[in-house]
């Protein structure tokens, strides 16, 4: 994390400030006596400049003008550091709708706030980021942002780490359907639902994955309740795709452990898929790497070997 992705680059220390003992008369007479180059909230602050709550402008406005601010302000507001990451400043602000926040030195002096255009150009820089992580093109922010701009050759020293996984990935599930060839060579119909079944597999951990990679930082549920519920979702969606599938390939194929096998293999893919879709950025996120890293090219490939392997498995198990 770059000291332009912290809190403190986005500072605006031009606030509207106000003491307790103050009445709301006179502070609406301060704000409209004295410039601000944010507007958004009023910071209340002790004696010692220490942050002691905030109060919107609407909620100012709605209070009677002899009431003191020390009766209204809102202790609770959320704050940050000038050295907490901007993307936890853009959840702060999106889980509480707020359109500023405060900024606080280790003290609990007030240093300024974040303002509603900084959030903004937050949320999009991040997502700028993630939608270049997603296609697996740099692991540098600079770089990502500035990868469609990079000569060809930088470029392709960008893309090609995960290309050369996506290969190494391949060679396994090559490797993986050589060892089933004796399921093959009972039933060669086998082959058909493969490219089939891993673009199923790769649609749901795609869905997944967008869930995920910032859902991970927003959300304040349990991990244990959103891999559940995207396990279970999973498993839901494998359900139905099973059930779609299944009358198709035995009316067209005239097999019906055929049928069974590839409608198995859809309901376990689909559990495979959520859960590696959500977990790999967790456990990235958990060793101290951006979530985004854990899309793209890498749960592709895992959920691909997954869901062949669980496939032919299921295959031998059933038809052979």
């Amino acid at each position: 994390m770059g000291p332009d992705e912290t809190a403190g680059h986005y500072l605006v220390a031009n606030v509207p400030r106000a003491r307790r003992g103050q009445t709301v008369a006179e502070v609406l007479s301060q704000l409209i006596a004295h410039a601000h180059d944010c507007m958004d909230v009023v910071c209340v602050l002790d004696d010692d400049e220490r942050l002691v709550g905030v109060l919107t402008l609407a909620a100012l406005f709605a209070l009677e003008r002899d009431r003191r601010l020390g009766d209204a302000v809102q202790p609770g507001f959320p704050k940050v550091h000038a050295t907490t990451d901007q993307e936890r400043v853009a959840s702060l602000a999106l889980h509480h709708a707020i359109s500023a926040i405060p900024v606080v030195d280790a003290k609990g002096k007030l240093l300024g706030v974040v303002p509603s255009a900084a959030l903004m150009h937050i949320l999009r820089r991040e997502h700028v980021e993630d939608l270049h992580r997603f296609a697996g093109i740099a692991r540098e922010t600079t770089l990502a942002r500035e990868a469609i701009e990079a000569p060809p050759l930088r470029r392709l020293r960008h893309r090609l780490p995960w290309l050369l996984l996506g290969l190494a990935g391949s060679m396994l599930a090559t490797l993986i359907m050589s060892r089933f060839e004796g399921a093959l060579a009972i039933d060669p119909a086998i082959a058909f639902f493969v490219p089939g079944l891993v673009y199923l597999a790769d649609a749901i951990g795609t869905q997944t994955e967008a869930v995920a990679v910032r859902g991970l930082s927003l959300s304040h549920a349990r991990m244990r309740t959103i891999i559940g519920g995207e396990a279970r979702t999973g498993v839901l969606i494998g359900l139905v795709m099973g059930g779609l599938t299944f009358p198709a390939v035995w009316l067209v194929f005239g097999s019906v452990h055929l049928a069974v096998a590839v409608a198995v293999a859809l309901v376990v893919a689909g559990g495979i898929a959520t859960t590696v879709g959500l977990v790999l950025p967790w456990l990235l996120g958990r060793f101290g790497s951006d979530p985004a890293y854990g899309s793209g090219p890498m749960s592709t490939i895992i959920q691909d070997l997954l869901t062949l392997l669980t496939y032919f498995v299921v295959v031998s198990l059933i038809v052979g």
